[in-house]
């Protein structure tokens, strides 16, 4: 999956960078759908992509834990309520990049996962 690894590369350059919450801005500062947003604009994927996370999980079909690859998506949910409320990449290797305490890379299960999924079309 080059696209994937493609993804993941451009979005490791903003590692560090701060979380804004409602924010777009790569460099200056955004949260989590905005960085996916933002990362998936560079490769064409913008366009259609849902701004909020809970959207982007309606949008995009759910695949296996087992089959997620570099540059699939990771949401995440609030137990309580059920409603999705983060969206990070996966790296690969039970890794993800996301905007959570600004841009990091975190373990997968740094929190609950409530589905995978797939932009990238094969």
């Amino acid at each position: 999956n080059t696209k994937g690894s493609e993804i993941v590369k451009y979005a490791r350059k903003f590692v560090g960078n701060p979380y804004v919450w409602g924010g777009n801005s790569l460099t200056n500062g955004c949260d989590c759908s905005g960085f996916v947003k933002q990362v998936f604009t560079k490769f064409g994927y913008g366009s259609g992509m849902p701004r909020v996370s809970r959207e982007m999980a309606r949008t995009y079909p759910t695949i296996s834990a087992s089959e997620a690859k570099a540059g699939d998506l990771v949401f995440y949910h609030n137990i309580k309520t059920g409603v999705v409320d983060h969206v990070a990449i996966y790296i690969g290797n039970g890794k993800i990049i996301h905007a959570n305490n600004g841009v990091e890379v975190s373990n997968v299960h740094y929190r609950t996962v409530y589905k995978y999924a797939r932009v990238i079309k094969n």
